[in-house]
This record gives structure tokens, C-alpha cells and sequence, in this order.
């Protein structure tokens, strides 16, 4: 196993780890509440923990985990993220290479400023969103 093997063993097991703290924040959010007016402290912090482990579980895939598989079938590539995702939906581990843009844009978003108003909204995507990055348990073989 050389060195970029043993990178990308590393980075699925952190994948994995990541992947099931956010099952379990996920099974957490389900069934709260989405409209921000109604959200107690209590709820809140429910939900940013979730949108949290949302933006590192997809953070630790996209920059991490796929840059690496993709270096392993081609050493020499070299481009932007969206070229990543792009050879990432043609070698097969993800399925839709526009859907991964926007949850990188969720991510960017909810690492970002917003208004009260706008936290509705964020959390409606980040809900939407989930089981597809949680799909990338079946990717890795993960329980």
C-alpha cells in the first residue's frame, strides 16, 4: 500500500466516523420543528449540531476523501473542485455531480452569515440534502 492508498483508507474511516454522528443527528432533527420562529434554545442547538456535522461530514468528503480518490486514478490530475466532482460522478462514487455542487454551496452558506428569517430555509436544505450524503455509507461499505 503505498502512501496515497493508505491516505485514502485513512480519510474513509474519518469519512465513516463523521457519517455516523450525522445519522445521528439526523434521526435527532426528523421530526423537529422548522419554522424558526418556534425554535427554543434547546431546539436550536439541535439543529446547528446537525448543520454542523452536515458541513463537516460533506467538508471531509469533498475536500478530503474524494480529492483523494480521484489523485489514486490519476496522480497527475489537477483542477478545481468542481473538476473533482466531475471525475468523481464519472469514476462512480457519486451520482449526480450538480447536486454535490449545491450541497457544497449549502455548506458554504450555513458556515456564512444569515438572518433568522433565512435560518428556515437553510435548515429546510440541509434536511433535504442529508440522505444523500448519508447514501455514501453504501459508497464505503460503511454499517
Amino acid at each position: 500500500m503505498d502512501k496515497l492508498e493508505a491516505l485514502l483508507a485513512l480519510r474513509r474511516r474519518h469519512l465513516i466516523k463523521s457519517l455516523e454522528r450525522l445519522a445521528f443527528s439526523y434521526e435527532k432533527v426528523k421530526n423537529l420543528p422548522l419554522e424558526s420562529n418556534n425554535f427554543d434554545d434547546e431546539t436550536l442547538e439541535v439543529w446547528e449540531s446537525f448543520s454542523a456535522r452536515f458541513a463537516r461530514a460533506s467538508d471531509i468528503f469533498l475536500s478530503q476523501y474524494l480529492r483523494t480518490f480521484v489523485l489514486l486514478s490519476d496522480r497527475g490530475f489537477q483542477g478545481t473542485m468542481r473538476d473533482f466532482i466531475n471525475v468523481g460522478e464519472k469514476l462512480g462514487v457519486i451520482d449526480d455531480a450538480e447536486a454535490w455542487m449545491n450541497i457544497r454551496e449549502l455548506r458554504n452558506v450555513f458556515a456564512h452569515e444569515y438572518t433568522e428569517e433565512e435560518l428556515s430555509d437553510v435548515f429546510k436544505r440541509l434536511l433535504n440534502e442529508c440522505p444523500r450524503v448519508l447514501k455514501l455509507r453504501d459508497i464505503l461499505h460503511a454499517p
